[in-house]
């Protein structure tokens, strides 16, 4: 039987957030674009919302269930909107946790418990229980973003429960309230505990005579039919309920998927995590081989046992992440087995791990790491694989829907054998990953949603699956929970006797079906409310950029996002993405918020006003352009071009923000300002710059730039090119930025070019990549500069001299963004291939020049364009061959990025992006320690911000160059 949500009254969403609004409900928001943003989880599924409330303390909760119960509302609770089954989108009121109901109430580390609220992410947890020497067990891949609520709602695993059990297991009580407003605190019952509250016969008491009384008229079914295996998370827990289990009603709440009751808080258990820790990556030659193995290294007592196919790994092309891939032991698929222990015995337990494997057939090699450092970067392919998996080898999408099946760990090996097969036969791929360990298998896979042939094919695979795990005595779900993925196909798993237990359990807790309807029982089709979908017709959009990697398709672009995130992680990590939204930490802040939003814009139903739309520009207002995500991301969604594109649209035709003007305009400015670089300074630092700043729609706590005396160019141009230049041309890119404001960046790096052996050629005129125009959406203009620069260079690059930039972010432009400007341009491919960063020039082009030794600390930001782009792998090479002792800050973005910290509007996130890392880090820097920062951005930041000024790599390498040598290099 399949339902659809309860009926609303006829009520639309502006009667709904009214209501809430006037009931003490917290924050509430009933707008276009609110609910745009909420409409999606990391499913494949979608409803538009009512409304969407955040909470803020435990009567807004309360204030807000009676607001929707009296309007017969339904409500669904979420976290951080990570679940892949589709359980935290409704059609209903979405409760958000994650923004304000999320503190830590009490922790008590001789106990080894605390009590959380719902909303608290799990690393937050982890960090306050890590000072104790504590952790909780449960640690799913989202860890940096996912709630305790969330993964109360699911039973969620993670890598560790092969150890440490779910979360079910390490749950010790809930304090939770039903639809109808009972409040109860569930955990452990003792017979007497029970018969005291259902004599009390109040709400509570018959609540509980309920659940007694269908547990002891069920015995035998819960015994047999339920908890027959660890991962068996699929349905309701209702094992928990026998007596043996002492009738624990809180373990059984947990994995009901918001479907009984909402969380108000929980007390959970914190375990003592074992001293050291030893990683041993063990080759096979298939995914088959490698399940075949785990039955016997199950027995050597492991914290984990992850399997990995070359398929997923074959996905990833960040740089970085490749480099860490390449060198994996040769294989087609991988186990990564985890022991603890002290460091004495890890090393002789990892080698007998790995003898064990090599008995197995078809192993073909280890590696036994115990640097904490190589592990990470390892265990990383592992965290990133739901978004890694989004996307197939040669581009296509690929989507959850059979997502963490599992079945009991000695049936591993023929369940994914005629997996593969069912695959096939269906004429479909995936790429298979998991927790091998625990006979759980995730996979994406290459569903066509929108066709009805191809959405006739997924329910048909689906169904199939369903029907194979279930002859290998396994669960649907074996950690996401059923959601709208599974729901409808429990009964080709349980049959008609626990779907009715299913049914009437519900019923005691819910009879209103006001709580997530349509999960897990009188479920919503599986095929329903898809996210993509054959019946919807896109907006007919046409772009500047070209989208190659989507097929010229905007829409295909914006769902990239599949909604795993990852830029929702607040802790700073090495990472970039996403900056406005650790500072405000609010979805529509985050680069899935955003790309939410754009994608209901290319669909046309919530967002109906296309290009125009002014909840899609308020969206991207903070959006600081960094290209972290397109990094970072998983599935590297580019937000920063998604932004220009939406930008040029929007205000086609219109008059623009003032600061499109000045700051987009600003290599031209310039250019009229180094005839006058005195008088348009001191107009600038005059009385005059208030309103000069009000005009140009600059922020009035922001300094001006002061602009050089005279340009690079200017004093390039004049002088005796010095060195012998045996290693022939390099075209030296020549950016706005140091050509009119710091000169001396430029002219550090012709010191250091010379002396590596390079002749220093610069490109005839004044050129320009476009960035500024690019970044205010100004791309008509910008594809004519992009053109003109393509020409410009097209001799140099076609000789094969090397062009070299000093400001990342004018080399990122060069490498990226001209290429997708001028889609089928060779010259702008070629260019893309020629452009190198400094560091990478002197590595590459010159590994025997041995640059000056300098006996000194530095720490240095990198830009979010080089991180992006290039990454520091060769400053850092750089900076060990000259001695420096260097620690590169894991700062994210300065927060100046280019214009945006400068607009009018944008300050106080700038200045706070700035002061999480990086700024706090300068402050706190010894007097002799050398600041770096490549970015004419940061260090503006760090000028304004800071007493200090930050440090170009090429001036600090020019700096140490022999005093002759200086002198040699002087210009006139």
């Amino acid at each position: 039987m399949t339902t659809t949500a309860p009926g609303r009254a006829g009520l639309d969403a502006a009667a709904v957030a009214a209501a809430l609004a006037g009931g003490d409900c917290g924050e509430v928001a009933g707008d276009a674009g609110r609910r745009a943003q909420y409409s999606a989880d990391a499913s494949n599924y979608r409803q538009i919302p009512l409304a969407v409330v955040f909470p803020r303390e435990r009567r807004h909760v309360l204030n807000a269930l009676a607001v929707c119960r009296r309007l017969g509302v339904p409500v669904t609770s979420r976290g951080a909107g990570t679940s892949t089954s589709g359980q935290a989108v409704g059609a209903g009121v979405v409760l958000d946790f994650s923004r304000h109901f999320n503190r830590l109430l009490a922790l008590d580390p001789q106990d080894g418990s605390a009590t959380v609220q719902p909303g608290i992410v799990l690393d937050d947890l982890q960090s306050a229980a890590s000072a104790h020497g504590l952790l909780f067990g449960a640690d799913p891949s989202t860890h940096s973003r996912c709630t305790l609520g969330g993964m109360i709602g699911n039973n969620a695993c993670g890598s560790h429960s092969l150890a440490w059990g779910r979360t079910a297991d390490n749950v010790l009580e809930l304090e939770v309230v039903t639809y109808r407003g009972t409040v109860v605190r569930l955990g452990e019952m003792t017979q007497s505990e029970i018969d005291e509250a259902i004599a009390a016969d109040d709400d509570r008491g018959q609540l509980i005579a309920s659940l007694h009384r269908l547990a002891q008229n069920n015995l035998e079914a819960l015994r047999t039919k339920l908890g027959r295996f660890p991962r068996q998370v699929s349905g309701y827990a209702l094992e928990h309920l026998l007596p043996e289990r002492r009738f624990n009603l809180a373990r059984a709440l947990v994995g009901s998927e918001g479907t009984l009751a909402v969380v108000l808080s929980a007390t959970v258990r914190l375990i003592s995590p074992p001293p050291a820790r030893a990683l041993v990556v063990l080759g096979f030659q298939d995914s088959g081989a490698a399940a075949d193995a785990v039955p016997a290294l199950l027995e050597h007592r492991l914290l984990a046992l992850e399997g990995l196919d070359q398929a997923l790994t074959d996905i990833v092309t960040r740089p970085e992440t490749r480099a860490t891939i390449d060198t994996l032991p040769t294989a087609r698929a991988w186990l990564f087995a985890e022991l603890g222990g002290t460091a004495d015995e890890l090393p002789l337990r990892a080698m007998e791990l790995a003898e064990i494997a090599g008995q197995a057939t078809g192993f073909t090699g280890s590696e036994i790491v115990t640097d904490p450092a190589r592990a990470r970067s390892l265990w990383r392919i592992r965290e990133d694989g739901a978004g890694l998996a989004t996307r197939m080898p040669d581009g296509s999408e690929a989507w959850p829907g059979w997502e963490d099946a599992a079945v009991p760990p000695d049936q591993l090996g023929s369940y994914l054998r005629q997996f593969t097969q069912l695959l096939a036969q269906h004429d479909l791929r995936g790429a298979v990953y998991g927790h091998f360990g625990e006979g759980c298998l995730h996979v994406r896979i290459d569903f066509d949603f929108t066709t009805e042939q191809g959405t006739a094919v997924f329910r048909a695979f689906v169904t199939d699956a369903a029907k194979l795990v279930t002859a290998h005595g396994g669960s649907l779900s074996g950690e996401h929970g059923d959601g709208q993925a599974r729901s409808e196909l429990l009964p080709l798993m349980y049959g008609p006797e626990v779907i009715a237990l299913f049914e009437e359990f519900k019923e005691i807790w819910d009879p209103d079906n006001g709580l997530n309807p349509g999960m897990i029982v009188r479920p919503l089709p599986v095929d329903g409310n898809l996210r993509v979908s054959a019946h919807r017709t896109p907006l007919p959009l046409t772009t500047v950029f070209s989208f190659a990697s989507d097929d010229g398709d905007f829409a295909k672009a914006t769902r990239r996002c599949v909604g795993v995130g990852k830029c929702r992680t607040a802790a700073h990590r090495g990472d970039v993405m996403c900056p406005s939204y650790r500072v405000t930490l609010d979805e529509k802040d985050s680069t899935r918020g955003r790309a939410r939003l754009l994608y209901e814009m290319t669909q046309g139903e919530v967002i109906t006003d296309g290009w125009r739309s002014t909840e899609v520009r308020d969206a991207l207002d903070l959006c600081l352009s960094c290209k972290g995500c397109s990094a970072d991301c998983p599935v590297e969604v580019d937000m920063a071009t998604y932004k220009a594109e939406f930008l040029y649209h929007h205000y086609k035709g219109r008059v623009r923000p003032a600061s499109h003007y000045t700051m987009g305009w600003l290599p031209l400015l310039s250019r009229a300002a180094a005839r006058m670089p005195r008088l348009v300074n001191a107009l600038t630092s005059s009385r005059l710059a208030p309103l000069l700043k009000r005009l140009g729609g600059i922020d009035g706590r922001r300094e001006i730039p002061r602009f050089a005396d005279e340009t690079f160019l200017a004093r390039f141009r004049r002088r005796t090119p010095q060195g012998d230049g045996h290693r022939g041309p390099v075209m030296l890119w020549v950016d706005s930025f140091n050509n009119h404001f710091t000169p001396e960046v430029l002219e550090a790096g012709v010191a250091v070019l010379e002396d590596a052996g390079f002749r220093v050629q610069v490109p005839d005129g004044t050129q320009c990549c476009g960035l500024t125009w690019i970044t205010t959406g100004q791309l008509g203009v910008a594809r004519r500069i992009a053109r003109r620069t393509v020409n410009a260079l097209a001799p140099a690059v076609d000789s094969g001299t090397p062009v070299v930039g000093l400001e990342p972010s004018c080399t990122a432009a060069l490498k990226t963004d001209l290429p997708e400007l001028l889609d089928g341009d060779d010259r702008a491919r070629a260019l893309a291939g020629a452009t190198v960063t400094l560091a990478e020039l002197l590595v590459r082009h010159a590994p025997d020049w041995q640059p000056p030794h300098l006996d000194a600390h530095s720490i240095s930001q990198t830009h979010c364009h080089q991180h992006a782009t290039s990454g520091f792998g060769a400053d850092s090479a750089l900076l060990h061959r000259m001695g420096v002792d260097n620690t590169t800050l894991a700062s994210g973005c300065c927060g100046l990025a280019g214009n945006f910290g400068f607009e009018r509007g944008h300050y106080d996130v700038s200045v706070a992006a700035g002061e999480q890392v990086l700024l706090p880090a300068v402050r706190e820097a010894a007097p002799g320690t050398h600041v770096l920062a490549d970015g004419f951005s940061c260090r503006t930041q760090i000028a304004q911000q800071t007493d200090r000024t930050g440090t170009h790599l090429a001036q600090l390498i020019a700096r140490a160059l022999p005093p002759a040598t200086d002198k040699e290099h002087t210009c006139d």
